[in-house]
């Protein structure tokens, strides 16, 4: 490996597919992890007929939207 470096053929540890799926991955964890919060709260709130069924979805749904846009990244 430090022969390699000397040489000047060293190679990154992580390449650009690689940190593209870490950067996916942790938009979909980061997701997963607003969205439970906000499905709990809008659970309650349905129980409690404070707000409709479709601003719950919308709710719940909008986390979701960061994932995507780390997908529509990966491609632009």
């Amino acid at each position: 490996m430090q022969e390699e470096v000397l040489n000047g053929n060293a190679q990154p540890a992580l390449t650009q597919k690689g940190a593209a799926a870490i950067g996916i991955g942790l938009a979909a964890i980061g997701a997963g992890y607003a969205e439970r919060g906000i499905g709990a709260a809008a659970v309650g709130a349905l129980a409690e007929d404070s707000i409709s069924t479709g601003i719950a979805v919308f709710l719940t749904v909008l986390p979701e939207t960061l994932a995507i846009f780390a997908l529509v990244a990966l491609f632009v």
